[in-house]
This record gives structure tokens, sequence and C-alpha cells, in this order.
């Protein structure tokens, strides 16, 4: 006599976390772009995103308002409050951690004083269609048109990085 065995499909989250200077502009504004399109892919469900910076001098702010004026143009809302990168935690946590510039790649890779995590940074230009953008500019000391770049640029490689992670979820048979 057979056992039947009650299959159940392992849901298994892919989490994602976007890194900047301050936490204020960039890696909000990608957190918050990178949310809407998993819900827009049906793909949400499967995928936890967070952000943070490399300072922490702005922690329990809110996004900067000029950012969150431009991405609600676009239909993004920026919920988040800024944190500081924990090395202690958030590279064990994160399957993937995506950096905006040099200067917090490098960052980054001094805190990870044990490589740890190293193998899973990348920098979000890595996804970028334009292979002549190396970093996602900050726009905090400028005007509004580098805060549009800077959604042009985040736009582009977070929808190429999105049909990464779908052959991701589909070598892991997630469904």
């Amino acid at each position: 006599m057979k056992k039947s065995i009650n299959k159940k499909k392992r849901i298994c989250l892919i989490k994602i976390l976007f890194v900047c200077t301050g936490n204020i502009c960039r890696s909000p504004a990608a957190e918050g772009i990178m949310k809407k399109k998993l819900i827009d892919y049906g793909l949400d469900k499967y995928v936890k995103v967070d952000s943070a910076g490399t300072i922490g001098y702005h922690a329990g702010e809110q996004p900067d308002e000029r950012m969150q004026m431009h991405a609600l143009k676009r239909g993004y809302t920026l919920d988040h409050l800024a944190r500081k990168f924990n090395p202690n935690t958030d590279g064990d946590k994160f399957n993937y951690i995506l950096i905006m510039d040099d200067y917090n790649y490098d960052a980054l890779v001094r805190m990870d004083t044990s490589n740890k995590y190293k193998s899973k940074i990348f920098r979000t230009t890595d996804f970028s269609s334009n292979k002549e953008i190396h970093e996602v500019p900050d726009p905090y000391y400028g005007t509004g048109e580098g805060f549009e770049r800077v959604l042009d640029i985040l736009e582009d490689s977070i929808d190429n990085f999105i049909k990464f992670i779908q052959r991701e979820i589909e070598k892991r048979d997630i469904k």
C-alpha cells in the first residue's frame, strides 16, 4: 500500500537590497520601482525588496521630497524610511545587493571583512541596456532633470534585472 504524499509547492523568496549613500534618493526610488514592477509582473510574492545607505546620517527619514514627487509622477510610491546598511545582518539576509555607484561598491566591499557577501554585490547599472552607463548619479544636489535621469536609468536597469530574476525563479522552479 502506497502512502500518498501531500506535495506543497515551495515559495522561496529572493531578497534584494538596493544601496546608495544616504538612502533618501536613489535606493528608495529603486525599491519603489522594483516593488511596483514586481506586482505588474506577478512576481511580488516571490521577491522581497528593501533599501539602505552606506551612511546613517538620514536614518529614520522619508525619501527626499523631490524624488518622491518625480517618482509619483511615474506611478511609484516611495514609503521607505532611511536606514544604514548593517554588515552583520544584511550581507547574509539578501541574495542580491545592488549598489548605485563605485563609492558605495567600495564601501560595501570594505565592510565585508570576511568576504561573506562580496559575490552578492552588483552595480544596478550592470543590468542597464546602455552599457556606457556605469553608475546611477546622485541627484541630491542637482535639479529636477537629475531626478528624472536617475528614474530613467533605474527603470531600464530594473526591467532587465526582473528578466534576470524571472530566469532565477524558473531555475528554482518557484511557482
